[in-house]
């Protein structure tokens, strides 16, 4: 029997997993630690309870809460403090104890009982300036990398595995960078198995998403609610790009690394939607106004802020050729899913998310 543990475990991220994990495999042991930080977690709760997934108050930032917690086989790492902008407006304390080290905390669990380790990363581990160092040609909604890119480890549908890590990142993004150099020494020395995922934007329903993360959510919530938005930098025209990926997808892969860790411990993945699942801002509002019917006004501030990037794709082609896995979830039928969402629930999220 699988015994496995999710960190993070009420919050978008880690309630998903644990959910879809118990419901393809009843017979495994779940259980989700959270410290319910950030709003809106509390609601999975009943989730997780209704799903059979035993739940524990704790934080991993504080390793006596591990002790309460039975050995398990995997660790699926998923708590972060995951603002872009966490440290830079605030002290970076909770940051640095949460992302940085609670997850030593989280290694030595996972190291005491031989347990796999799995760490959703993030793609903010690679440096803002390189990223900024693409080249890229602008299209009438969004701008798209050149078929030259021009920057070492940037292919035309992405950022790969190889691209340069030297520069500043954001503190987020160092504190996870700095994890995952840990991670690998735990898996030289202490001889345990671990993935490494380098995730894009993640999202779906049941996120609580704010302006600093979750901004799919954030953009849909919005529409629904008809509350201002803004394109902010780079001419505030709105076409900057992302990639995203829908939880589902997500898993999908995780269940493929869970089950074959012989064959993939030790390895670093980027893992997003890639070209085929990206939208610019100004995309993304054409699709939340298809769905919720409500076009609103969208302020315009052509500086750039703090942090922020043109244009991030994923290069997904190693994880493809090494697990066969690629993200099948549409941009259209992500939007679709969030609004349905927040529809059905819009008294309980309206205090949140409006």
């Amino acid at each position: 029997m699988k015994r496995i543990l999710i960190t993070g475990g009420a919050g978008f991220v880690g309630s998903s997993l644990a959910i879809l994990i118990k419901k393809n495999y009843p017979e495994y042991e779940l259980c989700a630690m959270d410290n319910l930080k950030r709003r809106g977690s509390e609601l999975n709760l009943p989730r997780l309870f209704q799903a059979g997934i035993k739940f524990i108050h704790g934080d991993i930032r504080n390793k006596e809460d591990f002790n309460e917690i039975p050995p398990v086989d995997c660790v699926i790492e998923a708590s972060a403090e995951p603002s872009v902008l966490a440290g830079l407006n605030s002290p970076p304390d909770y940051l640095i104890n949460t992302n940085l080290n609670g997850t030593v905390h989280c290694l030595n669990f996972a190291s005491k009982h031989k347990a796999d380790f799995i760490f959703l990363s993030t793609s903010r581990i690679y440096p803002i300036a390189a990223i900024e160092q693409i080249q890229v040609e602008e299209k009438e909604t969004r701008f798209e990398i050149t078929a030259d890119p021009g920057v070492f480890g940037c292919t035309q549908s992405g950022l790969t595995e190889k691209f340069p890590l030297e520069g500043a990142r954001s503190l987020y993004g160092a504190t996870k960078l700095s994890s995952e150099l840990l991670i690998h020494e735990y898996q030289y020395f202490y001889g345990i198995r671990t993935v490494i995922n380098r995730c894009g934007v993640l999202t779906g329903p049941y996120q609580m998403g704010k302006i600093d993360q979750g901004v799919i959510v954030l953009w849909v919530a919005r529409h629904f609610w008809k509350q201002q938005l803004g394109y902010f930098g780079y001419g505030g025209e709105g076409k900057q790009v992302r990639d995203i990926l829908h939880v589902d997808d997500l898993y999908r892969l995780v269940d493929l690394q869970m089950h074959n860790m012989d064959r993939y411990s030790g390895e670093v993945f980027n893992v997003g939607g890639g070209r085929e699942v990206s939208v610019s801002l100004a995309e993304l509002t054409e699709l939340c106004v298809k769905t919720t019917g409500n076009r609103i006004p969208m302020q315009k501030v052509p500086e750039n802020r703090q942090a922020d990037i043109r244009i991030y794709l994923t290069d997904n082609s190693k994880v493809t050729a090494a697990t066969g896995w690629r993200p099948e979830i549409s941009p259209l039928q992500i939007v679709e899913e969030i609004t349905e969402w927040i529809k059905n629930n819009a008294k309980q999220l309206e205090s949140i998310l409006k």
